[in-house]
């Protein structure tokens, strides 16, 4: 496989990027079916950061995306700052060859350059632990989401110590539905 190239999505890459993301999750049994309207919607929103949604481009062909997207854990005194991961994409004739995780580094890297200082994710309890990420519980923080099991309900702490005086319930962003 050429090299993997890590760049700011463009309004170029748009179109192709909401069909990549149909193209990599219309097979996956815990779609939902609607993670490329997730895309163009979170891209129309006010909260929307363009630096933190990347592509990963071999060949100068575009073959996967990730986003992250603003939100805010809530305690009910407090709100702290957070980021949500998702959806990352990569098509399936490139998927399991490095690109989902290059892109979660390089978004890990410009989140923290931006000031970020944790991501929270809903996502495959195997896959997202080797990159830092932890059952968001552990920190006391929690989401209205029903879901199938608390490991599927994710944080990382970009910064050491980011979150271990968070707690709180997620407030995603209401592109989320």
């Amino acid at each position: 496989m050429n090299q993997i190239i890590i760049r700011q999505e463009t309004p170029k890459d748009h179109n192709w990027v909401v069909e990549l993301t149909a193209k990599a999750f219309e097979t996956m049994p815990f779609s939902e079916g609607d993670e490329d309207k997730l895309v163009a919607r979170l891209r129309n929103a006010s909260g929307f950061i363009p630096e933190l949604s990347l592509v990963a481009e071999i060949d100068h062909q575009v073959v996967g995306h990730i986003l992250f997207t603003p939100l805010v854990i809530d305690n009910g005194q407090q709100q702290f700052k957070s980021l949500v991961l998702g959806p990352v994409s990569v098509l399936p004739e490139f998927q399991k060859q490095g690109i989902g995780g290059a892109l979660i580094r390089a978004g890990h890297q410009k989140a923290t350059e931006l000031g970020f200082q944790s991501v929270i994710l809903i996502g495959h309890p195997e896959y997202y632990p080797r990159f830092g990420y932890k059952t968001a519980s552990s920190w006391g923080i929690k989401t209205h989401y029903e879901l199938p099991s608390d490991d599927v309900f994710m944080a990382v702490e970009l910064t050491e110590g980011a979150l271990s005086k968070v707690s709180g319930i997620v407030v995603f962003p209401p592109e989320f539905g």
